[in-house]
């Protein structure tokens, strides 16, 4: 029996050193046995990283108020996508985006990027309640649309998106990175598909974010935050905004196609010089095939060392997993991790050295005129649901 004091790193690092691990799918390591078997595994990618994308596409960046876009692009490249245009409002935000894409032809009105009949796709990641608008017109020029969240902001706006998508047959996607582009997230899918927990029964996200971020990256707080982010109207809301992440997981991995909000508030609990910000938000959702919770809050510490300690906790009728997707608490800085508990055992798996699908899929999507990459119907219900939620939420005034 191997004892808790087993030096695992360096087991793994011995293993890895002699290809093994890459030998083994999957590879099951126990390490432990007892009352329950415990397992740990790396999985292994589902393609090899250095194939080449099998479609190409041309798009372009229609505001980048937010450093999401980096992601998107990143995404739309992986699958083949030639980013030839880019529009942006902000200075800082443009001279950072010159630098990392240098060779982009940088456009001075929406129009030239709306109207330019070379590119099949638009990005936008401008102010979140005006990625509608920038959509709408896209569609109706014959491009498909690529939204940071929150895609919509009123369901006015996510009116008029579906009227559009009707009348030109045009995707409008929103990528909700936190499942789409998540290593961790992506095999949960996996494992669900595959009936690995039975039935899911509830989804829980925690998912605690932070308003300056030392650490840098592509969050969006790496530079201090501007002043739309502190007004509702522009932002959203805290549950429209970041709580659409955690309501699109709650509607794919219980498959519900129809769903409520049980119960939503907010409140500023932290912010007296800001007095219309949101600071903390929860909402209870309850779905035709399952139930959700989210808590969404703005109070990550700095010692953590990343922009948030995301968990996502998916219970199924024969068993249960749990998503560490950024970090693992005083144990390892890196991300990814997830657990899993069935009637036979408890198995971590590392899930690190994935390939993301939704680049390669969301391309293929855009040629082929197929929905694989993201589901356009549940796409637009949790934009619903989350507007919803935002608009009918209690707001909460603690005592001091």
């Amino acid at each position: 029996m191997l004892k808790h004091g087993f030096d695992r790193r360096s087991f793994l690092k011995t293993m890895s050193s002699t290809g093994m691990l890459a030998a083994m799918p999957d590879a099951a390591l126990a390490l432990e046995s007892g009352g329950g078997h415990i397992a740990h595994e790396i999985a292994a990618p589902q393609q090899d990283t250095d194939t080449k994308p099998k479609y190409s596409i041309k798009f372009s960046v229609c505001g980048m108020s937010h450093d999401h876009i980096h992601g998107m692009i990143g995404a739309v490249q992986r699958g083949g996508g030639t980013l030839v245009s880019a529009w942006g409002g902000e200075e800082d935000k443009l001279a950072t985006f010159k630098k990392r894409y240098p060779d982009v032809k940088i456009v001075a009105t929406h129009d030239e990027i709306i109207n330019d009949p070379s590119t099949q796709l638009i990005l936008s990641s401008q102010i979140a309640n005006e990625r509608a608008g920038i959509g709408i017109r896209a569609m109706k020029h014959g491009k498909d649309f690529l939204s940071d969240k929150p895609g919509a902001t009123t369901l006015e706006d996510l009116a008029a998106i579906r009227k559009t998508i009707a009348e030109t047959k045009k995707i409008y996607a929103i990528l909700y990175s936190e499942r789409l582009e998540v290593k961790a997230a992506v095999k949960a899918g996996e494992l669900v598909q595959a009936g690995a927990i039975g039935k899911v029964i509830q989804t829980i996200n925690i998912a605690p974010h932070q308003i300056i971020q030392g650490h840098g990256g592509d969050a969006g707080g790496s530079g201090g935050r501007p002043d739309w982010f502190w007004n509702p109207v522009q932002f959203g809301g805290i549950l429209c905004d970041i709580g659409s992440h955690q309501v699109d997981q709650f509607l794919y991995y219980t498959g519900s196609t129809e769903a409520e909000v049980a119960e939503s508030q907010i409140a500023n609990v932290r912010h007296p010089n800001k007095p219309n910000f949101q600071d903390f938000g929860d909402m209870v959702l309850r779905g035709n095939r399952g139930f959700g919770y989210v808590r969404l809050d703005w109070f990550t510490p700095d010692g953590l060392g990343t922009w948030g300690d995301g968990r996502l906790f998916i219970l199924g009728t024969e068993g249960y997993m749990e998503l560490r997707k950024y970090t693992n608490v005083a144990v390892s800085k890196l991300g990814n991790n997830l657990f899993i508990v069935d009637q036979k055992q408890a198995r971590y798996i590392d899930c690190n050295n994935l390939t993301l699908p939704f680049g390669p899929q969301f391309v293929s999507d855009i040629v082929n005129r197929t929905h694989t990459a993201q589901d356009q119907t549940q796409c637009l219900l949790a934009a619903e649901l989350v507007i919803k939620a935002q608009k009918n939420a209690k707001l909460v005034h603690l005592e001091a």
